[in-house]
């Protein structure tokens, strides 16, 4: 499951952020 080196939680976070913002 590893499709980038810059998958970290930082990505993670930021994903998470934009369903937020895309869910509210």
């Amino acid at each position: 499951m590893e499709r980038s080196a810059g998958f970290t939680l930082v990505e993670i976070l930021v994903t998470l952020l934009v369903v937020a913002v895309l869910a509210a």
